[in-house]
């Protein structure tokens, strides 16, 4: 996990790299970030949870190895897209990645019903969420064969972002954010189990309604901002606004869930035709997607570098990791906020003080030594 992790935060910095110089083009250098950063890091967190949420051993070799296979695929996408290699593959990458998610997919309702007792509901936010990537990689051969490529295309869009990366965020953070304050919330799992089918809703007519009639985006649109609001509200009763953001992990995954907010009211102007958002891709990934990862980062990194029991080592890496966690919560939003409004430069720049912030933390965490034998 660790090794996947490291790769995400490059990714996302080779990403942004790019973009910015102009040597890859926009998609390219997003499909960086998503399908080699990821994605492939999704699929790792799920690999590590389904275990403990249903109580069953590790993965086998085999299928821990889907997050590998599926960045070696999205390197293979982006220099298909790049125009490096031949456009014909990318109807045998989507291909592949779909064998893959469909694999893992099948690996968790495998594992779902080998649970003694009942799996924990997050396992069936997984279970949605890779079906909205399923779905999102299926109309790939269509839209690449020409066929109502503009709808398609915005169905893809859509299903990958808010449909996968959105519905495994969502399945995790209400588990993760008390564990980041190491505050018990009793309600996190009837919470996952009564949202699961107005998000599933949600997300599918929201990547429907960008394909074909946008009053349906709409409506999906405010079934995820009232599953958010509620989740911050949540949050702010059971450990109070102060203890959420006087830690660095928890402020930023806060903040990712603020932003999606936000993010979601201004794809809802944009569909209605009363805004223009062309930034919007760019938005997510600055303002929802940065401090999401580097927040579940910080407190999950520490974790897989000293597994076993707490050490004094994890406790030191996750302060460092967490030192900036505050003032990252503040800068990725922004930085969202200013690509929404179509001022790229100020939204690389704000970027890449927000990665900066991390990398510095990240480069500091790492030298904390491995406990003496």
């Amino acid at each position: 996990m660790s090794v996947l992790a490291l790769s995400a935060v490059a990714s996302l910095l080779l990403a942004l790299i790019l973009g910015a110089s102009g040597v890859f083009t926009s998609p390219a250098a997003l499909h960086v970030a998503f399908a080699v950063g990821i994605l492939p890091l999704i699929f790792g967190a799920m690999l590590h949870f389904v275990p403990v949420l249903t109580r069953t051993g590790a993965p086998y070799r085999l299928i821990a190895g889907l997050p590998f296979a599926a960045q070696a695929t999205g390197v293979a996408v982006v220099l298909s897209i790049q125009g490096w290699l031949p456009r014909w593959l990318l109807h045998p990458t989507a291909s592949i990645d779909l064998t893959l998610a469909c694999t893992l997919l099948g690996w968790i309702v495998f594992r779902a019903r080998r649970t003694i007792g009942t799996p924990h509901p997050g396992v069936r936010w997984y279970m949605a969420a890779l079906f909205m990537l399923i779905l999102a990689l299926a109309v790939i051969p269509l839209y690449a064969a020409g066929v109502a490529p503009a709808a398609l295309r915005l169905f893809h869009l859509h299903a990958n972002t808010l449909g996968f990366i959105g519905l495994a965020a969502l399945g995790t953070l209400p588990v993760l954010l008390p564990t980041a304050l190491k505050l018990p919330d009793p309600q996190a799992a009837p919470w996952l189990r009564r949202r699961l089918l107005p998000a599933f809703a949600g997300v599918l007519l929201l990547a429907l309604g960008a394909a074909t009639l946008w009053p349906l985006s709409v409506l999906g649109a405010a079934f995820l901002v009232a599953i958010a609001l509620g989740l911050l509200a949540h949050w702010s009763k059971v450990f109070g606004f102060a203890a959420v953001v006087n830690d660095g992990p928890s402020t930023s995954l806060a903040a990712a869930l603020f932003a999606l907010i936000l993010l979601l009211f201004v794809g809802v102007l944009h569909a209605s035709g009363l805004t223009s958002a062309q930034g919007m891709v760019f938005g997510f990934a600055a303002g929802f997607l940065l401090p999401l990862v580097t927040g579940a980062l910080s407190q999950l990194l520490p974790v897989w570098r000293f597994s076993g029991v707490q050490t004094p080592e994890r406790l030191e890496m996750r302060q460092r990791l967490a030192r900036c966690g505050r003032l990252r919560a503040v800068v990725f939003p922004v930085a969202g906020l200013i690509f929404v409004l179509g001022q790229n430069m100020g939204g690389t720049l704000a970027m890449a003080l927000g990665l900066g912030l991390f990398l510095a933390d990240l480069f500091s965490a790492l030298r904390v030594p491995p406990p003496a034998r």
